[in-house]
């Protein structure tokens, strides 16, 4: 992955997305999710790695891994089958020398590594993403918040594709499909009740108190077709 044009700075709010190549899916099974979800976690080290050395010959479980010094903070997660979106804190600089550009190190080392696992799965070559990650600065409280519930109720659209445009029309249903949705960060913040390993990716301790309240509470309208905010 080249040197990006703007840089990345450190303490900022990123939101991170990137989709498949041609608008085609980058997950066909539930396996390729669950790959995607642990290099989210194992990648997040400043430690080197090798999947299939690291993890499958080791025999552990990838969210045992000895990660020691990360390099970023996940605060939220989505996977959709044709594209990912992250909320990305990075705690060092990502200016200047190549040892502090942490966002996209890590970057670098979930997509290279799922794209490599992914093109061996499928016997296929070629980019599996479309471009760079793309990434865009979260300067308010209140984009924040939009995108943290934009995240969480991205899988909607699998049941509902207008939900964006009209608003959600069955939030009873949409609240069963997303706790039913493994692929987010969703049941690790609105379903207590629900313990995961995968809920080890998010640094949930960085996040205030107030946050899961107003989510909880406030879900379906802190995004809405009335939104000030503009596209994603």
């Amino acid at each position: 992955m080249s040197l990006r044009k703007a840089n990345l700075v450190s303490g900022e709010y990123y939101h991170i997305y990137n989709r498949g190549n041609g608008k085609n899916k980058i997950f066909l099974d539930e396996e390729d999710y669950d790959r995607f979800i642990k290099l989210l976690y194992i990648s997040n080290s400043k430690n080197a790695f090798n999947f299939r050395d690291s993890i499958v010959r080791n025999k552990i479980n990838a969210f045992d891994f000895e990660r020691g010094e990360l390099l970023v903070d996940i605060l939220s997660w989505v996977l959709m089958p044709n594209h990912f979106h992250l909320i990305i804190i990075s705690p060092r600089s990502d200016l200047g020398e190549e040892d502090f550009r942490n966002i996209t190190k890590f970057m670098r080392k979930v997509c290279t590594s799922y794209s490599m696992y992914f093109n061996k799965k499928y016997k296929r070559t070629g980019s599996l993403f479309e471009t760079k990650f793309k990434s865009k600065n979260i300067n308010s409280e209140k984009y924040f918040n939009y995108l943290f519930s934009y995240i969480h109720l991205n899988p909607v659209k699998l049941i509902q594709k207008d939900w964006k445009e009209k608003g959600i029309l069955n939030k009873k249903e949409a609240l069963i499909f997303l706790n039913n949705y493994k692929y987010s960060s969703f049941l690790d913040f609105f379903n207590k009740e629900y313990k995961r390993r995968e809920g080890l990716v998010v640094s949930k301790n960085l996040l205030p108190e107030y946050i899961y309240k107003i989510h909880t509470k406030e879900l379906f309208e802190l995004i809405s077709p009335r939104s000030d905010l503009g596209e994603i």
